[in-house]
């Protein structure tokens, strides 16, 4: 399959036409994918000779395939653009394509091309894409440049110069510069000691091992906007990411604290019901905590474990492989489509203690739980840890069929964890989870994601919280 985009750039050298208002939508309806259809026809085969008979391709047949039109006020169509899936399965690499101009609407005071990209990168992204690319001829990837993509390669397309040029797509690196970067100057003068921030080995990690002893303590706040909007939920998650952090350390879980504010005794109430909730189905006692009304919300629970053997986040070595063991099953929370995947409010305590304890049983040489960093975001910070960088095979990573590959590298996946070992080691079960390899560890600083062309593009810096290896 050939992906190129044709850019037509400015006519006749005259004074412009004063320029309509241009809207650029999805082609919807018959008459305007025909429209598109004649626009392409005409400027790819007619006028430029590009193809014999008809420009159309495989794409043309891509059920995920969109077509963009771009009308002036009336209606009339001016330009259109094509984009989809580079791939049989969509990974979240998309190519655009076919982008034509009418011949009286092009130039750079009517703008009906960039419209037409601009808007092409935007879809592209709100389908959860993480690669765009596209074949542009060479006399017009200034235009490209010009509107922020970068020339990778100079090729040959349909016996023509074309230079490969891709947008850059930063919602992994946005999303750890949010959630993870400033950890590391934010947490300096917590550092100090032979036990600061879990001590050597272990700082930064998920839990903290408590010195003298083989418990491990892991703690978690929730989001205040989340405890107001959604307060059962809320009080399911301060369990669920507590009791991950613990799973990633491989340590037992023995006991909960919690600290609840809340406005009113019916709003705790509920907060204190999807505490309940969780804490039944993981079978793991509120030992206690603190309770206060009459204070705007706030929840964080505090998890308890045991283990004489922790696994450190920092222990993965260059060529340790890395391997994803994810729960797929559930669905999108409602209200945090994109955000949060909910599969362990519907497994029985049997199964959510068999994934909690897959670290434990396996003893990888590194582990992290995937924390709202997201898959990329956290196996950044396991490399940053272990000194290392990363390379994750976006198309062997595991993935539920209900999420994009854009959207499930950048949530919070309910249960997923992250492990290097050498490689051949084998995982222990992890009862209904999914588990695969999908990386590597190495030299290189930062994570980069290789492609099914083998491509890599880079996705984190090598410092994604500061921390340092630990």
């Amino acid at each position: 399959m050939t992906f190129d985009v044709e850019v037509l750039t400015r006519g006749p050298r005259h004074a412009p036409p004063a320029a309509p208002a241009v809207t650029v939508a999805v082609a919807v309806s018959a008459a305007e994918r025909d429209a598109a259809a004649r626009l392409r026809h005409a400027t790819f085969v007619e006028e430029q000779g590009l193809f014999a008979r008809h420009d159309r391709d495989d794409a043309d047949d891509d059920a995920r395939a969109l077509t963009l039109v771009a009308r002036d006020g009336s209606g009339a169509v001016l330009g259109t653009v094509r984009l989809a899936p580079a791939t049989a399965v969509d990974v979240g690499w998309w190519t655009g394509s076919r982008l034509a101009v009418r011949p009286d609407a092009r130039g750079h005071a009517l703008g009906v091309g960039s419209a037409l990209v601009r808007a092409a990168c935007a879809h592209a992204e709100a389908r959860g894409v993480l690669r765009f690319d596209a074949h542009v001829q060479r006399q017009n990837a200034r235009l490209f440049t010009r509107l922020g993509w970068r020339a990778l390669d100079e090729e040959q397309v349909h016996g023509h110069p074309h230079v490969l040029m891709t947008w850059p797509v930063h919602r992994v690196a946005d999303l750890v510069a949010r959630t993870k970067a400033p950890l590391g100057a934010t947490l300096a003068t917590l550092g100090g000691g032979a036990a600061g921030l879990g001590g050597p080995g272990f700082r930064g990690d998920d839990g903290a091992p408590v010195p003298g002893s083989d418990l491990v303590a892991a703690t978690d706040a929730v989001l205040p906007s989340m405890v107001e909007r959604d307060p059962e939920w809320a009080g399911w998650c301060a369990v669920l990411v507590n009791l991950n952090d613990l799973a990633a350390m491989g340590a037992e879980p023995v006991g909960l604290l919690d600290a609840l504010g809340a406005r009113d005794r019916s709003f705790a109430t509920r907060v204190v019901h999807g505490l309940a909730a969780a804490a039944r189905a993981w079978d793991v006692p509120v030992l206690g905590g603190h309770t206060q009304l009459g204070v705007p919300a706030a929840l964080s629970v505090t998890a308890l474990g045991r283990t004489d053997r922790p696994v450190p986040g920092g222990g993965g070595r260059p060529g340790h492989a890395v391997r994803l063991t994810a729960d797929l099953g559930g669905r999108w929370r409602a209200g945090y489509t994109g955000q949060q995947w909910d599969s362990t409010s519907g497994r029985t305590t049997a199964e959510l203690r068999a994934m909690g304890s897959a670290v434990a049983r396996t003893a990888p040489a590194a582990a992290k739980d995937v924390s709202m960093a997201g898959v990329v975001g956290t196996l950044g910070m396991l490399a940053e840890a272990s000194g290392c960088g990363a390379t994750l095979d976006v198309a062997d990573v595991p993935r539920p069929a209900g999420a994009t590959a854009g959207d499930w590298l950048t949530c919070f996946p309910g249960f997923a964890m992250l492990t290097a070992d050498a490689p051949g080691a084998e995982p222990a079960s992890a009862g209904p989870a999914t588990s695969a390899v999908c990386g590597t560890l190495h030299d290189t600083p930062g994570v980069s994601l290789r492609w099914p062309d083998g491509r890599l593009t880079e996705a984190l810096s090598p410092h994604v919280t500061g921390l340092g290896p630990a």
